[in-house]
């Protein structure tokens, strides 16, 4: 049987929430990370493990940092090292394409040009973890040595795949010690109905519209459709 997107939604969240609740506090973490796994895996079941890479990418870089905290110089080659890893496993799914196209136009070559399908929200993740790095190497925030822990931060499913970025920081306490209510749970469950009320209601049916507007021929639409165009567009977001 395959779900839609809006079904999985409707059960993957209420057997999350269920599961949370009854989990004991030091296995919430666990439920988070392996939730947001499930998650991106249902858009990108290939591309999940680049996420997964990139975790352990900046939890080692993480280690090795604070493990060489004595040493002005080998922190920065570590944080160097974190940083490249992270913008090449990015440069590779977003640019390749128009390096290997520059090339060919600037060498009359012929190479092959990449298709690579550009893994969901893989800005937000890379750049979300590799703040931490960044941050630790600063001595704004303490080294979380918990993988699980660390994972469950960078894969938190509401926010992996359009964002925000949030910093460790704001995150860190929480992280090893937090309180569980109904009552926020109902916050939190009002929050997210009203959120995709506005997704399915407001933001789907104007992108139709914008998708409309985009794809006429420019050349004969009027200076009224275009505005509408631009709103559709600008609610959409």
């Amino acid at each position: 049987m395959v779900f839609s997107d809006s079904v999985f939604i409707f059960i993957f969240l209420p057997v999350t929430l269920l599961v949370y609740y009854l989990a004991p506090s030091a296995w919430r973490n666990a439920v988070l990370f392996v939730s947001g796994v499930v998650f991106y895996a249902w858009g990108e079941p290939v591309y999940v493990i680049v996420m997964l890479i990139s975790i352990l990418i900046d939890y080692l870089g993480g280690m090795s940092i604070e493990h060489f905290a004595g040493s002005t110089v080998k922190k920065k080659i570590f944080l160097a090292i974190t940083i490249a890893a992270n913008i090449s496993i990015l440069g590779v799914f977003k640019y390749s394409g128009f390096v290997v196209e520059t090339i060919n136009f600037l060498f009359n070559t012929a190479l092959e040009v990449p298709k690579l399908p550009l893994p969901i929200g893989i800005s937000f993740f890379t750049f979300q973890a590799m703040s931490y790095v960044i941050d630790l190497y600063r001595g704004d925030v303490k080294l979380q040595k918990n993988f699980v822990d660390f994972a469950a931060y960078v894969s938190m499913f509401p926010q992996i795949v359009a964002g925000p970025i949030v910093r460790y920081g704001d995150v860190a306490q929480q992280l090893d010690d937090r309180k569980l209510s109904i009552a926020e749970i109902s916050d939190g469950i009002e929050i997210f109905i009203i959120g995709l009320g506005k997704k399915v209601l407001i933001a789907n049916s104007t992108g139709s519209l914008w998708s409309s507007v985009k794809d006429a021929d420019f050349a004969s639409l009027s200076a009224a459709n275009a505005w509408l165009g631009i709103i559709a567009f600008t609610l959409q977001i």
